[in-house]
């Protein structure tokens, strides 16, 4: 059996990939990891968390969805042994947004904790918000200290992990939401022109695309694992 590793997004708690992890095929062991809601890391010392919670006796895909993009290609450009794929989903290498690189020295006076999380829900959501979705995003983001927040904002703004992505070798499939308002066009372009064998999905979503069409991105998913699965002892997952 293949796992599939999953790390989640900027709030780290894992909570907001429920419908995902449902949605996956039964013959895909999930394992979602969760961040620290109470401790300042920057992207190396996630890395390094997450590089101790890997599989060490079974293959593996691992997942980074969108802050943990560069955690996921890091690890995969160190090339673990039990490691056979990489999804990167509405993600980056580097800063996607070059003009706000300026901002990581002010990151630190930034009211997290009053931030509109009506704004920042339709930002993620788009056309799929709801006062559901409203309501799992506060919840998520209520579990994380404020300065961990901007700890991993100003982790974003100085992000660049453009040459190890250049030392992945196995397999990748990039997920791109059609609508994302977060992550610009040009970020998943910037990935292709490093990888260009790397495999480009675009489905019809904004930057919550695992959690607003979860079917449709686990059947993605499920693909993409089956393939590697196959390839590698000749069974299939339905």
């Amino acid at each position: 059996m293949v796992t599939l590793v999953l790390l989640p997004g900027m709030d780290g708690t894992g909570d907001l990939l429920d419908s995902f992890v449902a949605a996956m095929s039964p013959g895909i062991k999930v394992k979602v990891l969760r961040y620290p809601v109470a401790e300042m890391l920057d992207y190396e010392g996630l890395e390094v968390l997450v590089r101790d919670e890997l599989p060490v006796d079974e293959p593996y895909v691992l997942l980074g969805e969108s802050f943990s993009g560069p955690i996921a290609i890091a690890l995969a450009a160190s090339r673990p042994p039990q490691l056979v794929g990489l999804v990167l989903c509405c993600t980056f290498a580097r800063n996607p947004l070059p003009l706000m690189s300026a901002l990581r020295f002010g990151v630190g006076l930034l009211p997290i904790e009053a931030m509109p999380v009506g704004l920042l829900a339709r930002l993620l959501l788009g056309r799929f918000y709801t006062a559901a979705w409203h309501r799992a995003l506060s919840r998520a983001l209520a579990q994380v200290q404020p300065s961990v927040m901007r700890a991993r904002l100003r982790a974003v703004l100085s992000v660049d992990v453009s040459r190890q992505l250049e030392a992945v070798v196995v397999p990748t499939l990039y997920l791109r939401a059609a609508q994302d308002g977060v992550v610009p066009r040009s970020a998943g372009q910037h990935l292709l022109k490093i990888k260009p064998d790397m495999t480009v999905l675009e489905l019809k979503a904004p930057h919550f695309l695992l959690q607003v069409v979860p079917e449709e991105a686990a059947r993605s998913v499920t693909r993409f694992v089956s393939e590697l699965a196959l390839a590698s002892s000749g069974v299939a997952i339905k």
